[in-house]
């Protein structure tokens, strides 16, 4: 495996990215949400005033759990199919570069490229915060800002896997919007109807939220902003009693999880595979 080799493989799915017009469309909308949200979220004292940036975290862990894994899932979905469709697939591994370094470029790549996104996104929000005033708690949106970043490189792994195994793009981006929807909509009205239905016992409805990576991004940016996690429910309440400081262990455990294991299962699916 040649450090070199992976290092022009990024800065070709970097540069193909950010000339995306979709990629661009996304970056865009999620700039002018993300400062919209937070102008309305951080009224403060006045009509047009900001409170802070702890208020303006708790306002766009919505916005984030909506467009960052959908973002990242399409990015994902569209990158092996869409180059088995082009047969730029081919050519490139006939080329003297492995299978592990092409798809390390291409998550390494898609991954820069994601978090430039959401960093210009947040960074706008900041800026004007700062501008208005708003300054307290600034470690708490610098954390909403990583856990995004570590949110998206999980839904990208798991689009990459969407994507190496369906040799058409639209077949792969329809199955990474079914998969955007289950955990979107698996995350709290999944959990309050997996409860009503099953009556599930507090533990396993606890299990069930950290199984959901954008679950686990809300707990750990509602604990990182030293909020309760009883605004949760009965599982926020059973893990600040049961886990304690030991929660961050866990959302940290259970994202990375989510990251290599698609990625690994990518790999071994593409080490396999057998490219037109």
């Amino acid at each position: 495996m040649e450090i070199e080799t992976i290092l022009i493989l990024i800065r070709k799915e970097l540069r193909e990215s950010l000339r995306n017009r979709w990629f661009i469309l996304y970056s865009v909308a999620f700039a002018v949400l993300t400062l919209a949200i937070s102008w309305l979220a951080l009224a403060g004292a006045d009509q047009y005033g900001f409170a802070g940036f702890g208020s303006t975290a708790a306002g766009l862990v919505n916005l984030v759990m909506l467009v960052v894994p959908l973002m990242a899932l399409s990015a994902g979905a569209s990158s092996f199919a869409g180059e088995k469709e082009r047969g730029t697939l081919a050519q490139l591994l006939a080329m003297p570069v492995t299978r592990v370094e092409v798809l390390l470029g291409k998550f390494i790549g898609l991954a820069i490229a994601l978090a430039i996104t959401l960093t210009i996104g947040f960074g706008i929000s900041g800026i004007v915060i700062l501008l208005e005033g708003g300054q307290n708690n600034g470690g708490g949106y610098l954390t909403l800002v990583a856990l995004a970043c570590v949110l998206a490189a999980a839904m990208l792994s798991v689009g990459l896997l969407i994507s190496v195994l369906n040799a058409k793009s639209s077949a792969a981006g329809g199955i990474a919007i079914i998969a955007w929807l289950i955990l979107a909509f698996g995350s709290d009205l999944g959990l309050m109807g997996s409860a009503i239905i099953f009556r599930l016992h507090i533990w396993s409805l606890f299990n069930l939220a950290v199984s959901n990576p954008l679950e686990v991004f809300k707990m750990a940016t509602l604990y990182s902003s030293h909020a309760s996690l009883h605004v949760l429910g009965p599982a926020g309440r059973y893990a600040m009693n049961h886990y304690g400081s030991g929660l961050w262990g866990i959302f940290l455990t259970v994202l990375g999880l989510w990251i290599a294991v698609p990625l690994g299962l990518t790999w071994w699916t593409f080490h396999h595979a057998e490219v037109p």
